[in-house]
């Protein structure tokens, strides 16, 4: 693990791609902190965070793009694969490259609480708790960055998916607000996830009638409970994309307190793609 680490880490800095990302996210968080707590005089770095969460959204998906899509590309992920070491530390491996990459720019921008202090008396305590929670924060970003590219060969194609997944958990507060008692778009997307579902199981069972009669009983079972319980369907639903916006439960640091909550829901995204990632190389080694 400590090998592919190094050598994950080698390939950044060996380079100018390491210090390029290094140097954008320090620059967005230095004009920030400049506009929101030098010039706005708000005491909170957690402010410069959170309006800089939009950086995820470039930084991540070049970031984790060559992770393993380019292994691929190369066919040099059958050496990996091939290897004694265990697809778990390889996984790890490369993960702890890509976060130091990540945390050397952040570890720059927490020296900006202190310059707060010398203005005056401000809380550490509250300035820090958001630093951490913006660290699992682009933890949990990474990891599914990392499970994308190692879907692919195609480095734009990891790119694009990456910032795809990020851009819709991004909007998700605004999509929420998107579904409403009776709404029709409500529908049309229960309509659709319907079809999906039905597709895959006629895919896996190779039946394409039993596709159909899924989507058949789905679709009369989910005109019912649209007619007669449609409150009770789409506030259950915005619940389910409330759990699919990594970027909401950031604003319990942001409020001012140190949410475990938030931590727990963090560490388990993180782990769950990085699980993800795991298994589609073991899908991957047995092909």
């Amino acid at each position: 693990m400590i090998a592919i680490y190094k050598r994950e880490l080698k390939s950044f800095y060996g380079g100018m791609m390491g210090y390029l990302l290094d140097a954008f996210f320090i620059l967005v968080g230095g004009l920030y902190f400049t506009a929101v707590n030098l010039q706005g005089g708000y005491s909170y770095f957690s402010y410069t965070l959170y309006n800089t969460c939009f950086v995820f959204l470039i930084f991540v998906p070049v970031l984790t793009m060559r992770s393993f899509a380019e292994e691929r590309h190369n066919k040099t992920d059958q050496l990996l694969l091939t290897s004694p070491v265990s697809l778990g530390r390889i996984v790890m491996g490369k993960y702890l490259a890509l976060m130091t990459v990540f945390v050397l720019p952040l570890a720059v921008l927490s020296v900006c609480p202190l310059l707060l202090r010398i203005g005056g008396e401000f809380s550490n305590l509250s300035n820090y708790s958001a630093i951490f929670g913006y660290f699992l924060l682009g933890a949990a970003c990474i990891a599914i960055g990392m499970f994308v590219s190692s879907l692919t060969e195609n480095q734009i194609i990891a790119v694009l998916g990456t910032f795809a997944i990020l851009l819709l958990t991004y909007l998700m507060s605004g999509i929420r607000t998107l579904f409403t008692t009776g709404s029709s778009l409500a529908l049309i997307v229960f309509t659709v996830l319907l079809l999906v579902i039905s597709l895959l199981v006629g895919l896996n069972s190779k039946s394409l009638s039993l596709g159909c009669m899924v989507f058949v009983l789905g679709g009369a079972v989910l005109l019912a409970l649209f007619k007669l319980k449609s409150a009770a369907l789409t506030t259950a639903f915005s619940g389910l994309l409330g759990y699919l916006s990594i970027f909401d439960p950031f604003q319990n640091f942001v409020g001012d307190l140190f949410s475990i909550t938030s931590i727990v829901y963090y560490l388990s995204v993180a782990g769950l793609f990085l699980f993800l990632t795991g298994q589609s190389l073991e899908k991957r080694r047995w092909n």
